[in-house]
């Protein structure tokens, strides 16, 4: 924040408020003087899956879906925490509040322990109520550790002050309004124009992560048979985003070009990612689609939508001597246009039109490929930072500067939208033809990725017990 305030002139005078988003999902806790209680548990710890297991086949599954919206996975804190409760109970006996890490941030900012309507929502709440559900608390076993959710503030009418200490650390004013933003996922959807009024429009996130979502009323949500993705609260009234979410997108890519980038430091050539990167588009071009199926499953937290499988890996499927290079980076982007495609299917029809935002988007033929895997027309918004956009865009509904939300977007959103890019009918097609053996052969290898896991743990625990 202090080199911001080097680079703009007179930032402390002309801030008229601060917004605060963050990753998603994850556990801090906090105990006596706001003090860390050990390290937090990211969104990408698998730890809690042995406690998922358990839960999910519970009596109070079913009802803690119907309320929250949202597949449980090992991703969430309410997971985390009764991974914890089960295995390491002190941990939490010397928390005095389990946080996100925007409302660590918060609290750093304003002293004040609170979380959002979103986190609080689809972990240990209602969607339509943006309020704790006794019933979900139970389900998750941890009614005795309901003392450690803070209070939920909604960011678009209260705000609380600077700290004179933070005000200190960052070179902004005391008293400085701040707004606690929703998660960083709604927040980027919001500022790349998922929720603008546009019938049959939907938006992506596809960078380390691929998140895709529509916005709709509350009472317009339809919950899937499989109790999985998320129901997540928009800062506007009524309003929510269905969301499914891959656990790895462009992580994929970046493990493939490490690969090769490892390949050639051996023999004593030096590419930087970036390197690498700009070869993509190259490679794409001349080679064919649909060769080969590749599941994006890369993360060792397994995936997370439209499936929940901490066993699931990834792989390639259709290879011949033939193939080279270029066929399995395509394999590996075009595995991201199916996983998009498969989560969009768990929600209903797809978009008529895709709002894309992350680093894939500013790739054409990555773009072309999710225009092609979804047969909907894409479109990338100018704003560069979405998701600070759209905490940005709280903050100025909270302190007055818009009447309302929808106000905010028809200015900051819907003049940024480019045009619609439309995708390549032959290769639309040849998606098509190709999903049903991407589904089926993603059902197929459930039975082998728990074998492989199980597996893992034997070889683990001979590798422990030779230590």
């Amino acid at each position: 924040m202090r080199l911001l305030g080097e680079r703009i002139p007179r930032l402390p005078e002309r801030c008229a408020a601060l917004a605060v988003t963050a990753q998603g999902d994850g556990t801090w806790l906090v105990g006596r003087d706001d003090a860390p209680v050990g390290d937090a548990w990211l969104w990408l710890d698998a730890r809690a899956a042995p406690s998922v297991s358990r839960l999910k086949s519970g009596p109070l599954e079913r009802a803690r879906f119907e309320s929250t919206g949202t597949g449980l996975n090992t991703c969430q804190m309410g997971a985390q925490m009764a991974h914890m409760d089960n295995t390491a109970p002190e941990r939490l006996d010397h928390a005095e509040a389990a946080l996100h890490c925007k409302d660590w941030l918060y609290l750093k900012l304003t002293g004040i322990r609170a979380t959002d309507p979103s986190e609080a929502s689809f972990t240990f709440g209602n969607f339509r109520t943006r309020a704790y559900d006794d019933t979900v608390i139970e389900a998750l076993g941890l009614v005795h550790r309901r003392h450690l959710l803070p209070e939920i503030v909604d960011g678009t009418r209260t705000t609380h002050p600077l700290s004179a200490t933070a005000a200190g650390d960052t070179g902004l004013r005391a008293g400085t309004p701040v707004s606690l933003g929703h998660v960083d996922m709604v927040m980027t959807a919001l500022g790349a124009g998922v929720h603008t009024g546009t019938p049959g429009a939907a938006c992506s996130t596809v960078g380390s992560t691929g998140v895709h979502m529509r916005a709709v009323r509350d009472r317009d949500v339809v919950l899937n048979d499989a109790g999985t993705g998320y129901v997540i609260a928009l800062p506007a009234p009524g309003m929510v985003t269905q969301v499914q979410t891959n656990m790895a997108a462009t992580l994929n890519i970046d493990w493939a070009l490490a690969m090769a980038g490892d390949l050639l430091a051996e023999m004593g050539v030096e590419a930087s990612h970036a390197d690498l990167v700009a070869r993509i588009e190259g490679w794409l071009a001349r080679s064919r689609p649909g060769e080969i199926l590749y599941h994006p499953y890369i993360s060792e937290a397994g995936e997370r939508g439209p499936f929940v499988d901490a066993d699931a890996r990834a792989g390639f499927i259709g290879l011949s001597q033939g193939h080279r290079f270029p066929e399995l980076i395509r394999a590996v982007v075009e595995g991201l246009g199916l996983a998009a495609r498969d989560c969009y299917a768990a929600m209903g029809v797809m978009p008529a039109e895709l709002r894309l935002t992350g680093g894939a988007a500013r790739s054409r033929a990555l773009r072309g490929v999710l225009a092609a895997a979804t047969g909907s027309s894409v479109r990338v918004s100018a704003r560069e930072e979405a998701g600070a956009a759209g905490a940005a865009m709280m903050a100025a509904v909270a302190i007055g500067a818009y009447p309302d939300m929808d106000a905010c977007i028809a200015e900051w959103v819907t003049p940024l939208l480019g045009a619609p890019e439309r995708p390549d009918s032959k290769l639309r097609d040849t998606y098509a033809s190709l999903f049903p053996a991407y589904g089926a052969a993603r059902a197929a290898l459930a039975p082998v990725w728990a074998d492989l896991a199980q597996h893992r743990a034997a070889m683990a625990a001979i590798e422990r017990t030779a230590t």
